[in-house]
C-alpha cells in the first residue's frame, strides 16, 4: 500500500494507462446509468421504512415506536455489511460483485415484502441492508475507473444522484403505492427496481479487469491508516447534524414553520432536489480542489444550519433554507469518497464502503442528539443549532487531518 495522500490525479489506474476501458461516451453514460440506477433503488428502500411505518406497525401487532427498529435494523445492516463484504469479497472482479449485491438487494426486499410477522421482518431489513455500503463503495471505485481523465469525482456522484433522486421520486412513489395497495406493495416496487438494475449491470457495465482487485489482508490494511479513521470521524461527526434537523423535519416544519401536513412531502421532494444540485455541484468542485472543497462544502452546510433554527418560524423561509441543506449536505460527500479512495492505498474498497457505515453512524447518532435537545425542552429548532456545532466539530477534524499529512509529507500540495 502507499503513503497516504490527498490529490486530484487518479489513484492506482492513471500509473497504468493500458488497462483503463476504451469505451465510446455513450457506453460509459449507459455504465453510469445502470450505476446510478442502483442506488435509487438502495435509496428508496432506505427511507421507504420511515414513511410506512405506522401501517407495518399494524400489520405485525407491535407498537410504532418498536416498528422504529426495522430502520435500526436496515441500518445496522448497512454498518455491519459494508466492512464485512468489502474485506471478504476483495478478490471477487467488480461487475461480478454488483451483480451479487444487487441480487442480494433483491432478496432482501423480496423477503420484507413477504414477511409474516415482526421477527421475519425483522430479520429481511437487516439482509436488505447489508450491501447498501458495499454496493455504494464499489459502485464508486467503477465509476472512478470508467471516467474520464479529470472527471473521477464528477463520476462518483454521478452514481450517487440515484440516492438523491430516490428522495424526489423513489420514496413518494412508495408513499402512493403503500397507501394505496398497502406497505407490502411498496416494496415490491423496489424488487421492481432492483430487477431491472441487475438486468442493466449486466448489459450495460463492461468487462472491469482493469480494476484492482485485492485481497482481504490489504483491504483490512485500509484500517491502519490514520488519514482514512480522520475522514471517517469527521464525516460522522460533520454529517450528523444533518441528520438531527431531517429526522425531525416534519414536526418541525408543522409545528414551527406552521405548513399543513399535506406539504411535507412538497418539503421533503424540495429537499431532495437540493441534494441532487448538491451532487452535480459537489463533482464539479472534488474534481477541482478535494481538501478545499470540503471545508468549504463543511462551512455551507454550518452556515446553512444555523440559519435554519431563525428561518425555521417562516413557511417560505424555512423551504428555501431546507433546500439548501439538501444541497450542501451532498455536495460533500464527492469529496469526501475522493480523499478516502486516496487515503487508502490498495484498500480502496473497504475504504470506500465504510463511509456508508460512517454515514449510517452519523444518522443514528444525529436522530439521538436531536432528541436529546427537543426531550430538554429546547424545541425542534434545537436540532439545527447542535447540527451547526457537530459541522464545525468535524471542521476541526478535518484541519487536523491535513496538519497531520502535511507534517508527514511536506512536499504534499493540499487540494
Amino acid at each position: 500500500m502507499t503513503p497516504p495522500a490527498v490529490h486530484l490525479t487518479e489513484p492506482a489506474v492513471t500509473a497504468r494507462p493500458s488497462l483503463r476501458p476504451r469505451i465510446p461516451s455513450p457506453s460509459r453514460r449507459g455504465a453510469m446509468l445502470a450505476l446510478a440506477l442502483g442506488g435509487f433503488g438502495i435509496g428508496t428502500t432506505e427511507f421507504a421504512s420511515m414513511g410506512l411505518l405506522p401501517a407495518m406497525a399494524s400489520a405485525t401487532g407491535v407498537s410504532e415506536p418498536v416498528a422504529g427498529h426495522f430502520v435500526s435494523a436496515y441500518a445496522l445492516g448497512v454498518v455491519v455489511g459494508a466492512p464485512v463484504i468489502a474485506a471478504l469479497a476483495a478478490r471477487v472482479e467488480r461487475r461480478t460483485l454488483l451483480i451479487a449485491l444487487m441480487g442480494t438487494f433483491v432478496i432482501g426486499n423480496l423477503a420484507t415484502a413477504l414477511a409474516p410477522g415482526y421477527e421475519t421482518l425483522l430479520a429481511a431489513r437487516f439482509l436488505a441492508g447489508l450491501p447498501h455500503g458495499a454496493y455504494f463503495g464499489v459502485a464508486a471505485l467503477v465509476a472512478a475507473h470508467l471516467a474520464e481523465p479529470g472527471k473521477r469525482a464528477k463520476a462518483v456522484a454521478t452514481v450517487m444522484m440515484g440516492l438523491s433522486v430516490a428522495n424526489v421520486i423513489g420514496v413518494p412513489a412508495t408513499a402512493f403505492f403503500g397507501q394505496i395497495l398497502g406497505w407490502r406493495s411498496a416494496f415490491a416496487f423496489v424488487v421492481l427496481i432492483g430487477i431491472v438494475t441487475l438486468v442493466a449491470l449486466a448489459r450495460l457495465v463492461p468487462p472491469l479487469a482493469g480494476v484492482h482487485v485485492s485481497n482481504p489482508v490489504a483491504e483490512l490494511g485500509a484500517l491502519r491508516r490514520g488519514q482514512v479513521w480522520m475522514t471517517l470521524i469527521f464525516a460522522t461527526v460533520g454529517f450528523g447534524g444533518s441528520f438531527a434537523v431531517y429526522t425531525y423535519i416534519s414536526s418541525t416544519l408543522t409545528d414551527v414553520s406552521g405548513l399543513p401536513h399535506s406539504m411535507v412531502p412538497v418539503a421533503l421532494m424540495l429537499f431532495g432536489s437540493g441534494m441532487i444540485l448538491g451532487n452535480v455541484v459537489g463533482g464539479r468542485i472534488a474534481d477541482n480542489a478535494v481538501v478545499p472543497g470540503l471545508f468549504g462544502c463543511m462551512i455551507a452546510l454550518i452556515c446553512v444550519l444555523a440559519l435554519f433554527v431563525v428561518a425555521a418560524h417562516n413557511p417560505v423561509t424555512a423551504l428555501i433554507v431546507l433546500f439548501f441543506i439538501g444541497m450542501a449536505v451532498t455536495s460533500i460527500f464527492p469529496a469526501v469518497q475522493s480523499r478516502l479512495m486516496d487515503a487508502a492505498g490498495d484498500a480502496k474498497t473497504l475504504a470506500s464502503t465504510l463511509i456508508h457505515s460512517a454515514f449510517n453512524l452519523a444518522n443514528a447518532g444525529g436522530a439521538w442528539i436531536g432528541g436529546v435537545v427537543i426531550a430538554a425542552g429546547y424545541g425542534y429548532t434545537a436540532p439545527a443549532a447542535v447540527g451547526a456545532l457537530l459541522g464545525v466539530a468535524g471542521l476541526i477534524v478535518l484541519t487536523i487531518a491535513v496538519l497531520l499529512d502535511r507534517r508527514r509529507r511536506p512536499d504534499l500540495v493540499a487540494g
